[in-house]
C-alpha cells in the first residue's frame, strides 16, 4: 500500500501523507475505510511509530482522515481531498502561467502545450482525454 523512497529528499511522513492522499483520490481507499493502526503500519514499513503518527496527524489536519477514539483512523469524505488537491493545482498552474508569460509564450501555444500533456497523461492512465473535464 505504502512504499517509502529513501532517496527522496522529503521527510518520510510527507511521503506517507502524499501516498494516502493519492490512494483516496484514485478510489483505492473509500470513505469510512479503516486505516492501519499506527503501530501496525510502522512495523510494516520498518519505521518509527512517531513518524506514522505525525503523518496521520497531518492527514487529519488536511481533512483526509478522521479519528475515532478507541477505534482508530478512517478515510474522510474524498471531496475534502479533491478540494485540497484542486487548490494546489490552481496555485501550481498560476506559477506555470507566469513563467510561460515571462518566457514570451503565447496563450495559444501554452494552451496547446497543456492539451498535449493532458492527452499524454490520460492515455497512460487508459482514460479518454476529455473524460475528466
Amino acid at each position: 500500500m505504502i512504499i517509502i523512497d529513501y532517496t527522496d529528499r522529503r521527510p518520510i511522513y510527507e511521503q506517507v501523507v502524499e501516498r494516502f492522499q493519492s490512494l483516496v483520490l484514485c478510489g483505492v481507499l473509500e470513505k469510512d475505510a479503516p486505516l492501519p493502526s499506527v503501530r501496525n503500519l510502522a512495523m510494516e514499513l520498518s519505521i518509527n511509530p512517531n513518524t506514522i503518527q505525525r503523518a496521520y496527524t497531518e492527514l487529519e489536519r488536511r481533512g483526509v482522515i478522521y479519528a475515532v477514539k478507541g477505534k482508530g483512523n478512517f478515510v474522510a469524505d474524498m471531496q475534502a481531498v479533491r478540494t485540497l488537491r484542486e487548490k494546489e493545482v490552481k496555485e501550481d498552474a498560476g506559477r506555470l502561467v507566469q513563467k510561460a508569460k515571462e518566457a514570451g509564450m503565447s496563450k495559444e501555444a501554452f494552451s496547446d502545450l497543456m492539451d498535449g500533456l493532458w492527452q499524454k497523461v490520460a492515455s497512460k492512465q487508459g482514460v479518454g482525454g476529455e473524460a475528466d473535464d
